[in-house]
């Protein structure tokens, strides 16, 4: 694994919980935790349970013993070490979004299908796919539970930058992070719509703000904190997105993704409306989902909720009695087993990098479109709609 804050934490749990949880077709072995303090690096490999670290990237892909290598650094490096990995015979998982730039994520796909001709494979990690939740709303819109779907309205709001003292770390910078909330949380959103939906966003209309423009320097301190120094730094991200997409069949999906909306910590909600239905997940309440009925009688129609728990429900047979709940840590482990099973099946592992491309177009057609006036712009190539 190259790389070791909070996602590297949550990485590490899914390697460690998989082999336990699950009857995987191989075992996995935690070799090596890569980054740039040694010490750092050395006292997570200790807490997390893998067997060494190494400062250097390069010399730990070229290891014999290693078959997967697992990117959870800032985006600005996700081309460089999967494009390497990848043509060293190593299967990769990448943190999302994908890359900075379109460019990137085209390079990475190519290098993708260069070492699927080898059996190497590629997967992007956007682990809210697979909240159980989540997979078994994918699944009742397949089963036409809903019917036809009319609308999406998926938002993700967090409000850790309220707070115009927070400094100024890598995720407010765009040279480290690419975008700020559109491609940190809101590339979630674009996938989850994708995912759950079974349509690709075709084109957009959209808007972004930096609410706080200069933050205080950081003087260490990699993360989401630390020490803040003297003086001020520009934030060259943005700190909200509000865009409009159009799905494949003409559907229209209202984006939110803010890292401003006061007092919402990890609000994830998306809500699907059909002809015959429509089902609602909130991510702060992740076992249940919403479902309303249409079919029903006039006098009980009204969002029910299912409480997504059951052995029949996906992943969860194997975990707790019926009732007892997951957490967040959980989409993590269900991605460890669902790349491990792909790897051994010899099949691609889904999303892969070719749905990772698809969200880095929508994200770029929203800064096109928010840089011009809030025009459609197609995700496919920029122009008018």
């Amino acid at each position: 694994m190259i790389g070791y804050g909070f996602m590297g934490a949550a990485h590490s749990v899914g390697w460690r919980q998989a082999p336990a949880m699950f009857d995987l077709p191989r075992a996995v072995e935690m070799a090596v935790v890569v980054g740039r303090n040694a010490e750092a690096v050395a006292q997570a490999a200790a807490q997390w349970g893998w067997q060494e670290s190494a400062t250097d990237w390069r010399s730990v892909i070229a290891r014999d013993d290693i078959d997967i290598v697992d990117i959870v650094t800032p985006g600005d490096s996700h081309a460089e070490i999967a494009i390497a990995a990848l043509d060293a015979g190593k299967h990769v998982l990448c943190e999302k979004p994908l890359a900075n730039t379109v460019a990137e994520a085209e390079a990475m796909l190519a290098a993708a299908e260069r070492a699927a001709q080898r059996g190497a494979r590629a997967m992007v990690g956007f682990t809210y796919r697979r909240v159980p939740a989540v997979t078994f709303l994918r699944d009742l819109i397949a089963q036409g539970r809903i019917g036809r779907v009319q609308q999406v309205r998926a938002a993700y709001r967090q409000d850790w930058l309220v707070d115009p003292g927070m400094p100024l770390a890598w995720r407010l910078q765009k040279e480290h992070a690419g975008s700020g909330a559109l491609g940190d949380i809101g590339a979630h959103i674009i996938d989850m719509t994708q995912f759950v939906t079974g349509q690709q966003v075709e084109a957009v209309s959209g808007v972004t703000e930096t609410i706080v423009k200069r933050r205080p320097l950081l003087e260490s301190g990699s993360g989401l904190s630390g020490t803040a120094a003297e003086g001020f730094g520009d934030v060259t991200v943005d700190d909200v997105a509000i865009f409009t997409g159009r799905l494949e069949d003409g559907a229209l999906v209202s984006f939110e993704a803010t890292r401003f909306a006061t007092g919402r910590k990890n609000a994830l909600t998306l809500e699907v409306s059909g002809d015959e239905g429509a089902l609602a997940f909130d991510l702060e309440d992740l076992n249940a989902l919403q479902h309303y009925d249409r079919s029903a009688p006039e006098g009980l129609q009204g969002f029910s909720k299912v409480l997504v728990t059951e052995a029949v429900h996906p992943y969860v047979s194997a975990w707790w009695p019926a009732g007892h709940m997951l957490g967040y840590e959980h989409g993590f482990v269900h991605q460890a087993k669902d790349l491990v099973e792909g790897i051994v099946a010899g099949t691609d592992p889904h999303p892969t990098f070719a749905e990772g491309l698809s969200v880095q177009r929508v994200l770029a057609a929203v800064d096109e479109s928010a840089a011009r006036d809030s025009v459609w712009v197609r995700t496919s190539a920029p122009a008018h709609v």
